[in-house]
């Protein structure tokens, strides 16, 4: 008996180092380029209106083990709402993701089982480009999160060597149309190469062509669900004091972010040499992860005191839900009209009449 269970356990043992040798060798399939990839930046240029999609936040409990079962509903919208746009003035042409694919990112099987087929449906069905920054739970700061990450992505952002993509970094830019977008990585908000590619990125930029600038990035500089409210964490802090007073030096019209999993909307509004100023700052982080729920307004003493020169002012336009159930799965579908952007709020399950601005639209400018 002694003897059979040895090697019983002997067995075990070996089984189990095979599985982790297989688990080792195992890589990130990467997700399908899209089947209609966006045209090289001089032959858009023409273009002035089209529609994009934003969402983030689609990590969930059972990756790994199954499909993300709430991301699909909402992918199941978006491909319907790409189908129903395709032949209008305002075709749907990319989706934005700002981060939290997966909920642990240094795991292979969570983006190979529940992630990555997903996404094979917008780039390949869909025919969209798909953009994914990375937010803290995909882990870039260990090198095998960092591997992960670049291995989805490898077909679908600009490679490394591209003057689109910021040297060692997952930082990177592209341009459709009338608009540029700049993915910021707010991981390493601090970091001061990537601070200085996106200033460099910002002030060559031919702002005749790109009247619309775009960022998106994971961490929120303002919101107030749990990761914001009292609490300022770090990517908080450096996304306020590095890049807030740039984008609003090159006049940035939006910055889409996640992290929160819950929707809010804020608005600065600033004036410089050239006039008054608005930035919209966006929170959709309803892509299937746990729901959060409002915590608090954040203390902006002290940045609203650094930047009275320029008569900051900030609106919380739209507030998430004191309830979980009052802040549902959603996405955002952005239409670009020329320098006009407007955007409808779509949610699914049970958050179809989510109206976050007593309707589910509204144009990001103030009218006389």
């Amino acid at each position: 008996m002694k003897r059979a269970s040895k090697a019983l356990l002997g067995a075990t043992i070996v089984w189990s180092i095979c599985i982790a040798l297989a688990q080792s060798t195992e890589r990130v399939n990467s997700i399908a380029a899209p089947k209609t990839p966006l045209p090289p930046e001089a032959r858009s240029a023409a273009v002035t209106k089209f529609s994009f999609i934003v969402y983030g936040d689609t990590r969930g409990r059972r990756d790994g083990a199954a499909i993300q079962y709430d991301h699909s509903m909402l992918v199941d919208s978006m491909l319907e709402r790409i189908r129903n746009l395709q032949s209008t003035e305002y075709p749907i042409k990319f989706v934005l993701q700002s981060g939290d694919a997966v909920l642990d990112g240094r795991d292979v099987r969570q983006w190979n089982m529940s992630f990555v087929p997903i996404i094979n449906r917008l780039t390949e069905d869909g025919g969209v480009s798909y953009y994914l920054v990375p937010g803290n739970h995909e882990h870039t700061d260990t090198a095998a999160g960092m591997k992960n990450y670049l291995d989805a992505v490898s077909a679908l952002i600009p490679p490394e060597g591209s003057p689109l993509r910021a040297p060692g970094l997952t930082t990177y830019a592209f341009g459709y149309g009338n608009t540029f977008v700049i993915a910021l990585d707010a991981n390493v908000a601090g970091d001061e190469k990537q601070y200085r590619w996106i200033k460099n990125q910002l002030e060559v930029l031919d702002r005749q062509r790109y009247v619309n600038v775009i960022v998106f990035c994971h961490q929120a500089p303002f919101s107030s669900g749990p990761h914001g409210g009292a609490r300022v964490e770090p990517a908080t802090e450096q996304l306020r004091t590095l890049y807030m007073p740039l984008f609003n030096a090159q006049h940035v019209r939006v910055v889409f972010s996640g992290h929160e999993h819950l929707f809010e909307h804020w608005v600065e509004r600033y004036t410089d040499a050239s006039g008054p100023h608005r930035m919209d700052l966006i929170v959709s982080g309803g892509g299937g992860a746990p729901i959060y729920q409002y915590a608090g307004e954040p203390d902006l003493t002290a940045y609203l005191k650094a930047n009275e020169p320029s008569k900051l002012k900030l609106e919380h336009l739209v507030k998430p839900g004191a309830d979980r159930g009052l802040n549902p799965y959603h996405y955002i579908i952005v239409r670009v009209d020329g320098q006009m952007l407007h955007t409808e709020v779509v949610s699914v399950d049970w958050g179809k009449d989510f109206a976050p601005y007593r309707s589910n639209t509204v144009e990001l400018q103030d009218h006389d």
